[in-house]
């Protein structure tokens, strides 16, 4: 699911989800940082419990960071992500477990999108690399000098895929960091800590969401546990809905728009001009080679489950359904619903786009048809497939007039593309009037009053950056500038000296200016490369959605469909293999995987109207084997890759005689599907023949070395705490049991976690643990990153971890929940706007959230230009140049006309009355009010722990038993998924990550990372608010109270987050921030 669409779509409906992250900062004494004692409590009100890290949302900046040069060496890449790790630490501070997860093989339906993904990746880098080279050339023959390409480890990303030296190596530097923490950081040495790493099968998120399900609603567990999990990816906000955890919490970063810190006066990035300090900018090497160097930190934002959960609870709100209604239905039916516009596991459906209004149009369909359906779409992981019928041809009804709409507007947009074009190349368009990085000498600003520093990253408070960046030249640039005006007398030879290091200094320079130069070029003719509107021979449109016969112009470009017959057999089969794969992804969310085999045999989707006699499908799925680490790179790499796997497969990959050369295409057609730019096009790779693959790796298999062999496993988790935790004493137990045994017989012994005995507490996680190869507390553990000291008296210890026994998903919140206080009410939910395709597409002013007639406003003043107009009406301002009249009336803001706000039925505190309160100003990013409505809120034998493993069985569960959906009338072999007919119904049973117990091998050391821990009760609330009204006249009221932290008198959890986004320029409907209204006396 494309996060930027998602998401946004998300923050402007729903903005009281979000809230900013505060941030502590280490303090910095005597030039030494002392780092954030994390140990205390939580600067954000809320003590989390668990942390759960989706780390290849962490590795890939890492790769590309943007507080630092760009790394060369895999050492800077660990070092990264250790700081990376450590601020997210100090931000969430969670008091049980840090679970890290890094994923592993995926399943087959999420390798086509991993390889179309990786070989764009190479094509890309490819065409960079030719161009760049053709660059080079041309400067070279103009006598431009150039410093020299750097050599690097991290030139191909694509290394980040489980099997390769890299994610074993990373491995290696993970588990020495959380070493290093756990034996010397406060805040770490009271919790526990689970790595699962890309030996380890499954998707990251996957796995932890596996974890979090099967520690629900057993012995110990705590049903008020607080979440939080960091990560990127949108479906983590769907993944953490289906858990049906009130208390979850999301981190990610804020998403800056790229440039937007970007400083006009010396052009460097990081901070803007009112901040410059007119300095030259910072090499970050010798020659600069490694980039940009200082850029500002950016901030984070959590967005909280639970106040989604309010939102949806009126958003979805059903006038006087026709049976009882169930609120947990309806947010398994939103999560199934989201699906349609996106997942990574099925192609795009061309009829629903998120930037159109998509969800929007759900949403509306389905409470408009819910009487008609007679049910939910879903109950739990499955789909009744009647009733999704009915609601996609309900949507399928829209779409002459949505593929109408976007053709008028991407006609308009050619257009207008044209016209600009047209105009630049007469020379229309008006040259700028200063170049604003030439306007002014750099070192013009030194020492002047703009002398006011960005927020430098924690790497570079750390002082490594300085080491880094420092030079004898840097060194001597500073001294002349910092050179007192009156000058001794030099003799004849320091002034020779100093007039060649000078000349040096300015070829270097000049070298440098060449390569700026030459990357900027690089990036615009890249970026012109990929819009297709600046292509002369433009992708003709040959299917024209919106036009008669779309449908049959679409099947036969898109599948080639050559006859109504034809046409109707691919419409058929491509409707049951699209069904299929939206019965899988709601098993994968709700239980895990029901088949690691199957996948989408598609490029493209059908239409909505096409999904028709879904009851009549029979649909099922064999649950399989996941592919080891090496047959997964070999299906999802491209050749310009092979460098990352053994020899043997390398040669499959690029040797023309190869039996599967015909996978690697080093050319392939991208087909723009109606975009504009080249990476949202549809990469048309040759789907992967499973059995070819596999015959040709079972010859060469026998030739991997020991180190080979295990990259190429199968392994478990891995659980750490330090001496001081209770675990580690049932832990010592268990290796002192099993002394005397071999490896292998000491991988056969599994130790029940006790969640509740006082001498074994584990916090509340259940689970099963075991002993590793190695020592389990070795007295030294080495360094694997270079600059970095061996850990001489290790007092953590360290063992296997295993998953809980399966038991089914409860879809609901756990007995004992404690819902937070509501929050949000129904006057912050955004008024009904009509749908997208609906639209005219004129724009309205809007202002809290209704529209304004035709010429009631028009574009908002400057600050100073409102001040001079409220003058001139001698109206009465504040002194924030805002009016307040002497008399004016009380406004009201009533629900909807025709609802009522729903009424809970899961323990939330009920609304006081109706009417929402009018806002009152808070703080704006930009200095002026807001307005906020009262109630917001090296080998693994050297460093790590031996693992055994031995080839995997012939049959992998995950969840065991394996869950079956049955018709009646048929009964399907073990460890099958079947779907009836007419409406699926479980049969029982469940899932859990581990061997079927048919085909299970002891020594096959395969683990599932999760994690657990009960939750301690720290609350704040910052505000309390009172709702006063009478039926004639009604006054605001606020009261402030400062409470400590606390469950308050009803068992309702409070929580102290701050309810503002000063990084949205929106109000918590969504809208622009508005001026106060009429009548509106400031306190």
């Amino acid at each position: 699911m494309g996060v930027p669409a998602f998401y946004r779509w998300l923050a402007e409906k729903y903005p009281m989800v979000i809230v900013d992250a505060i941030e502590e900062e280490p303090v910095v004494i005597d030039g030494i940082q002392i780092p954030v004692d994390t140990s205390k409590e939580n600067p954000n009100n809320i003590e989390y419990d668990n942390l759960y890290l989706d780390m290849n949302g962490i590795i890939h900046p890492c790769f590309h960071p943007e507080d630092r040069p760009s790394p060369t060496s895999f050492d800077e890449v660990f070092e990264c992500m250790f700081d990376y790790i450590d601020r997210l630490f100090v931000m969430v501070r969670p008091r049980k477990l840090l679970y890290m997860a890094i994923d592993g093989v995926a399943p087959r339906a999420k390798m086509n999108q991993q390889r179309s993904r990786r070989f764009r990746a190479a094509k890309d880098a490819a065409d960079a690399a030719a161009e760049e080279a053709r660059l080079r050339e041309e400067f070279e023959k103009e006598g431009r000098k150039l410093p020299p390409k750097a050599e690097s480890q991290t030139f191909d990303s694509n290394v980040i895929t489980p099997g390769t030296e890299f994610m074993a190596v990373l491995s290696i530097a993970l588990q020495y960091y959380v070493h290093l923490r756990l034996n010397n950081d406060p805040g770490w040495q009271n919790i526990k800590v689970i790595l699962s790493d890309a030996n380890v099968p499954g998707e990251g998120e996957h796995k932890i969401m596996s974890y979090i399900r099967l520690q629900r609603n057993l012995n110990g567990f705590d049903p008020n546990t607080r979440h939080c999990l960091y990560g990127l990816d949108a479906d983590l906000i769907m993944l953490a809905l289906a858990t049906h955890e009130v208390h979850f919490s999301i981190l990610r970063e804020v998403v800056f728009t790229p440039g937007q810190d970007k400083c006009f006066l010396c052009g460097q990035m990081g901070h803007l001009a009112a901040n410059c300090e007119g300095k030259e900018k910072r090499k970050a090497g010798e020659f600069d080679e490694k980039g940009e160097a200082i850029v500002a930190k950016k901030p984070y934002q959590f967005l909280n489950i639970w106040t989604l959960r309010e939102y949806l609870e009126y958003e979805m709100r059903i006038p006087n359904p026709p049976f009882e209604f169930d609120f947990e239905c309806i947010v398994d039916d939103f999560i199934f619903m989201c699906f349609f516009v996106g997942n990574d596991f099925l192609p795009h459906m061309p009829t629903l786009e998120i930037r159109e209004g998509a969800i929007n149009l759900l949403i509306a369909v389905y409470k408009k048809e819910f009487r008609e359906l007679g049910g939910y779409l879903t109950n739990g992981s499955t789909i009744n497939l009647s009733r999704v019928e009915h609601f996609i041809q309900a949507v399928g009804s829209y779409e002459d007039k949505i593929f109408q709409k976007r053709a008028r507007l991407h006609q308009r947009q050619t257009e207008r593309i044209k016209r600009e074009k047209a105009q630049a190349k007469r020379g229309d368009d008006t040259e700028p009037q200063f170049q604003p990085e030439s306007l002014v000498a750099v070192s013009r600003f030194h020492g002047s009053r703009l002398a006011s520093a960005p927020t430098p990253s924690p790497f570079q408070q750390s002082g490594h950056y300085n080491s880094q960046v420092s030079s004898s030249i840097k060194k001597h640039n500073k001294e002349t500038a910092e050179r007192p005006h009156k000058v001794a007398r030099l003799s004849s030879g320091a002034a020779l000296a100093t007039a060649i290091v000078e000349a040096e200094s300015r070829v270097e320079i000049e070298a440098q200016d060449n390569k700026d130069e030459l990357k900027t070029k690089l990036k615009e003719i890249l970026r012109e490369k990929a819009d297709v509107f600046n292509s002369k021979n433009a992708e003709e449109d040959k299917i024209k959605l919106g036009e008669p016969g779309w449908k049959e112009r679409y099947y036969e470009e898109k599948f080639s469909a050559k006859t109504p017959e034809e046409l109707e057999a691919i419409r058929k089969d491509v409707v049951l293999k699209y069904t299929e794969g939206l019965c899988w992804v709601m098993h994968y969310y709700y239980e895990g995987v029901c088949s690691w085999n199957w996948f989408y045999p598609y490029h493209y989707a059908p239409f909505a109207s096409d999904l028709k006699d879904l009851g009549e499908l029979d649909i099922s799925f064999k649950l399989g084997t996941p592919f080891k680490p090496f047959d997964q790179l070999l299906g999802v790499f491209p050749a310009a890759s092979s460098h990352a796997l053994p020899e043997p497969y390398r040669r499959l990959m690029t040797e023309p005689n190869s039996p599967i050369i015909d996978f690697y295409p080093v050319d392939f057609e991208v087909d723009m599907n109606g975009k504009r730019f080249a990476w949202q096009g549809i990469a048309k790779l040759p789907f992967i023949d499973e059995g070819r693959l596999l015959a040709e790796v079972e010859k060469i298999e026998n030739f991997l070395t020991p180190e080979e062999k295990r990259r190429n496993a199968i392994m478990y988790d891995l659980l750490f705490v330090n001496s001081c935790h209770p675990l580690s004493a049932c832990i010592s137990t268990l290796d002192n049991k099993c002394k005397n045994m071999s490896n292998n017989e000491r991988a056969l012994v599994k130790e029940k976690i006790n969640p509740i005995e006082r001498d074994t507490c584990s916090g509340g996680m259940n689970g099963y643990l075991s002993l590793c190869g190695g020592e389990p507390c070795p007295p030294i553990f080495r360094s694997p990153v270079a600059s970095m000291e061996d850990i001489m008296d290790n007092q953590v210890i360290c063992a296997i971890y295993r998953l809980p026994d399966a038991h089914k998903h409860i879809s609901r919140p756990p007995q004992g929940v404690k819902f937070p206080i509501k929050s949000v009410t129904v006057g912050d939910i955004q008024p009904d706007r009509g749908l997208w395709h609906e639209d005219s597409g004129r724009r309205h002013h809007t202002e809290n959230g209704r529209r304004n007639p035709p010429g009631s406003s028009g574009r908002e003043l400057g600050e100073p230009a409102h001040r001079l107009i409220m003058n001139s009406l001698q109206a009465k301002v504040d002194s924030n140049g805002y009016r307040h009249p002497h008399n004016g009336p009380p406004i009201s803001y009533p629900a909807p006309m025709g609802h009522r706000p729903p009424v809970s039925s899961y323990g939330y505190e009920s609304h006081p009355g109706y009417v929402a309160m009018p806002p009152v100003p808070s703080p704006s990013l930009h200095g002026r009010p807001h307005f906020t409505p009262y109630n917001a809120v090296p080998t693994a034998q050297q460093y790590g722990y031996n693992q055994q493993y031995l080839p995997p069985p012939v049959a992998y569960n995950p969840h065991q038993p394996s869950n079956s959906y049955e018709r009646n009338d048929y009964q399907h072999p073990a460890g099958s998924h079947h779907y009836e007919r007419n409406q699926i119904q479980g049969t029982g049973g469940s899932l859990r990550h581990g061997y079927q117990s048919s085909g299970y091998n002891q020594n096959a050391r395969f683990m599932n990372n999760t994690q657990g821990g009960y939750a301690s009760h720290h609350h704040d609330v910052s505000h309390h608010h009172q709702v006063i009204h009478h039926s004639q006249n009604f006054q605001p009221s606020r009261t402030h109270q400062n409470w400590t932290p606390r469950n308050n008198q009803s068992g309702n959890r409070e929580y102290g987050h701050h309810s503002s986004n000063q990084f949205s320029l929106l109000d918590r409907r969504g809208n622009r921030n508005p001026m106060p209204p009429p009548g509106y006396d400031r306190q």
